[in-house]
């Protein structure tokens, strides 16, 4: 597992309200499964949307799916936040 500072998950948890140890407890759960399984994917960003109180429409959910099967995810995760 990659190794993040206190200051990425601090920029994280100010813009969410999502705490390391939720954080990191997501990640164990995501290498523990099959990041191309669509069902997988769909519980967990239904699990993010739950954490961090933001909704997340079908359409989104769809893209979201996609790019993950797809590996169109960004390369630079801290950029994203």
């Amino acid at each position: 597992m990659v190794n993040f500072s206190d200051g990425f998950f601090n920029k994280i948890e100010k813009k969410t309200r999502v705490d390391k140890k939720t954080i990191l407890d997501l990640a164990k759960k995501l290498q523990e499964n099959d990041l191309k399984n669509e069902g997988t994917l769909r519980e967990v960003i239904k699990e993010l949307s739950n954490m961090t109180g933001k909704t997340v429409s079908k359409e989104k959910e769809d893209k979201i799916v996609n790019a993950v099967i797809n590996d169109n995810v960004p390369k630079d995760i801290d950029k994203m936040f």
